[in-house]
C-alpha cells in the first residue's frame, strides 16, 4: 500500500473480549455538493471549497491524538465516509493514509474503502485514489430510475450512475454500490425486482440495499409530517425486503447483515469491525469511535461543525466532544445491537464477558419459540428474518 509504513515501536495492547475483531480507522469528510432530503448524516454544503491543505494538517493531528489513546494497534481497515469523500483530492487521501501509517502498523491486506457519488466520479480522480492506496470504493447510486433519483434529490442520472460503476470496475477489483428501496408508493414488487436484477448485473461482489426510513430533522421528515410525502406501509416494505433476500440469494449475493449482501468472502471488512464490536478510531468532523484504553472501552465523538472542528484541532490537538467510559451494561447492549444485525449472530459468551452477566435463558427460549431468534450449531444466537424486521424490539427484549 502506497505510503503506509509500519511504525517501529510496538506497545502493549489492552486485552478485551472482541480483540479479534480487528482495528479500524474511520475518516469523515463532511462536505457535499448538495444535501439529500433523506440524509441525516453530518454533511455540509459550502459555496467555497474547503482548504484541503489545512484539513490535511488537522487530520494528521487528530490521528496522532487517537494513536496516543490506542497505541500498538495493527490497522485492518480504513474507511473514508461522509459527506462525499470523492470530492477530496488524491493527495489529501494519500496524506491521511500516510499519517495513519506513521502512527500504527498497517496490515498488508488492509481494506481501504472510499465512498463516492456518481456526480464526483472521474477516471482521473479514481486513478489518483487508487495510487494513493484506496483499494475499494462504495458508490451512492441509490436508484436506477431517473424519476426516483430526482425525487431523492440526487444530482445524477441512471446513465451517469452506471458509467460511474464502470469506472470503478476499471480501477478497483472490489467495489460496491447502494440502492434505496421502499422509496415511494409507486415502487411495486415487479419494478423493484427488475431494478435489483439490473443492479446485480453491474455488481461485482457487494451491494448495500437500504429501506427508506424517515429520519428526524431531514427535509423528508418535514414533507412527511406535512402530508406531502407518502412511503410504503410496513407490509409493503416487508414484501420488498423479502424480494431483496430472494433475488440476491439466487444470484450468489446473500444477505450477511440486515442491509448488506455479498458473495462469500467479499463482505465489507470495515463494517464487520463495527458489527463484531471491535475497536475503531474516528477522526474528522462528527466522527465516532470506540477505543479500549487502560480505563476501559471509551465512546468517542467529535465536533460536528467542520469549521469549529478545524479550529479546535488546530488549538487543542483534537476535537473530541464525547470521551465517555462505557459501563458493562452499555457494552453488552451495544454488542447485541451491532451483532444481531449479522446473519451469523452473536456469541453469548462474549456478551457475558462484556456485560458481566449471562443472557436470560427463559427470555432466549421464548424468543426462539416465537421464531424471532435461532440458536445455531456453534452456539451463536441470530435474528430470524422476522426478528431482523423488528430488530430494536428484539434487542430490547433480549437485553432486559
Amino acid at each position: 500500500m502506497n505510503g503506509l509504513a509500519a511504525p517501529t515501536e510496538r506497545l502493549p495492547v489492552p486485552d478485551h473480549p472482541t480483540a479479534g475483531a480487528g482495528f479500524a480507522v474511520y475518516v469523515h469528510w463532511p462536505f457535499c455538493l448538495a444535501k439529500c432530503p433523506y440524509c441525516d448524516f453530518n454533511s455540509h454544503v459550502r459555496l467555497q471549497p474547503p482548504d484541503q491543505a489545512r484539513y490535511i494538517a488537522a487530520f494528521r493531528r487528530e490521528i496522532a491524538h487517537r494513536a496516543q489513546l490506542a497505541p500498538g494497534r495493527t490497522v485492518t481497515s480504513i474507511f473514508f465516509g461522509g459527506g462525499t469523500p470523492s470530492l477530496m483530492e488524491g493527495r489529501t487521501v494519500g496524506a491521511i493514509l500516510d499519517a495513519i501509517g506513521e502512527h500504527w502498523a498497517v496490515d498488508p491486506n488492509c481494506e481501504v474503502s472510499l465512498e463516492a457519488n456518481p456526480t464526483s466520479v472521474e477516471a482521473g480522480r479514481f486513478r489518483d485514489f487508487r495510487a494513493a492506496g484506496v483499494n475499494r470504493v462504495s458508490l451512492g447510486v441509490q436508484a436506477l430510475n431517473d424519476a426516483d433519483l430526482k425525487a431523492l434529490g440526487r444530482m445524477h442520472t441512471t446513465r451517469e450512475a452506471l458509467d460511474a460503476v464502470a469506472i470503478a470496475r476499471k480501477y478497483f477489483e472490489r467495489y460496491s454500490f447502494d440502492l434505496i428501496y421502499a422509496r415511494s408508493v409507486e415502487q411495486t414488487p415487479a419494478l423493484w425486482r427488475a431494478e435489483l436484477e439490473l443492479a446485480i448485473s453491474h455488481a461485482a461482489e457487494h451491494l448495500s440495499l437500504y429501506q427508506l426510513t424517515i429520519e428526524p430533522d431531514t427535509a423528508f421528515e418535514r414533507l412527511f409530517k406535512a402530508g406531502k410525502l407518502a412511503i410504503p406501509d410496513h407490509e409493503a416494505g416487508a414484501a420488498l425486503y423479502e424480494i431483496t433476500q430472494e433475488i440476491t440469494a439466487a444470484h450468489g449475493m446473500p444477505v450477511y447483515e440486515i442491509s448488506n449482501h455479498a458473495r462469500p468472502g467479499a463482505e465489507c471488512r470495515h463494517n464487520l469491525v463495527y458489527w463484531h464490536y471491535g475497536e475503531y478510531a474516528g477522526v474528522g468532523p462528527g466522527a465516532h469511535g470506540r477505543l479500549v484504553t487502560a480505563q476501559g472501552r471509551m465512546a468517542h465523538s467529535t465536533e460536528k461543525r467542520p469549521e469549529t472542528w478545524l479550529t479546535r484541532v488546530e488549538t487543542e490537538g483534537h476535537a473530541l466532544v464525547e470521551d465517555d467510559l462505557l459501563n458493562a451494561e452499555a457494552q453488552g447492549d451495544e454488542y447485541l445491537l451491532m451483532g444481531l444485525r449479522l446473519v451469523e449472530g452473536i456469541d453469548p459468551t462474549i456478551f457475558s464477558a462484556l456485560s458481566g452477566r449471562n443472557l436470560n435463558a427463559t427470555r432466549v427460549a421464548n424468543l426462539i419459540d416465537e421464531r424471532m431468534l435461532v440458536r445455531k450449531a456453534n452456539g451463536k444466537l441470530a435474528a430470524t428474518p422476522d426478528g431482523a424486521l423488528l430488530l430494536n424490539a428484539l434487542v430490547a427484549d433480549l437485553a432486559a
